[in-house]
């Protein structure tokens, strides 16, 4: 009868001791679990702040392509602009010498104007420096002339025109 006795009392004390077991298993798997989700949760940060990066990355990348491929675009058609500033000088001194055919004359006038205005929409300015102050960058001194209309260092006379393309000096036209 001890043994019945001793059987019942350590039934009676088992469910105690596997709750007992069971919270700690529990507070285990939930402290387990509590790790686990900090590590995805940190993963998931890292990986978007990956994400945000290289989608800005891209941005600045297609940005960068699209200025560098106008800047190209503008520029690559400086070449002929270069080229064609002399036929424009020849014009230019072909007018100037008066023909007895007025036809001929006024079909000379038309192409000058037509190259000129071409060149006008490709961004090709005249420049005029008369009385401007003198731009080592932009000017060629062909000669220095004391006068007192300027004090300064300035441009007095142009001995030839100059053009500007896009902000910057095309070609000095002599």
């Amino acid at each position: 009868m001890n043994d019945e006795k001793q059987l019942a009392e350590s039934a009676e004390n088992e469910p105690a001791a596997a709750d007992a077991a069971g919270v700690a298993d529990g507070a285990a798997l939930l402290e387990a679990l509590t790790k686990e989700r900090d590590q995805l949760a940190k993963e998931k940060a890292e990986v978007y702040d990956q994400f945000l990066r290289r989608t800005a990355e891209f941005e600045n990348l297609r940005r960068r392509s699209q200025r560098e491929r106008a800047e190209i675009l503008e520029f690559a058609g400086m070449e002929v602009v270069r080229d064609l500033l002399p036929i424009l000088d020849d014009f230019e001194r072909a007018l100037k010498n008066p023909s007895s055919d007025k036809e001929y004359q006024k079909g000379m006038e038309l192409i000058y104007g037509r190259l000129f205005s071409a060149l006008h929409k490709a961004g090709l300015e005249p420049m005029d420096s008369e009385g401007r102050p003198f731009d080592p960058h932009v000017h060629h001194a062909v000669e220095t002339v004391e006068t007192a209309r300027w004090r300064t260092t300035r441009s007095s006379r142009n001995c030839s025109e100059g053009t500007i393309s896009k902000g910057g000096c095309c070609e000095r036209r002599w």
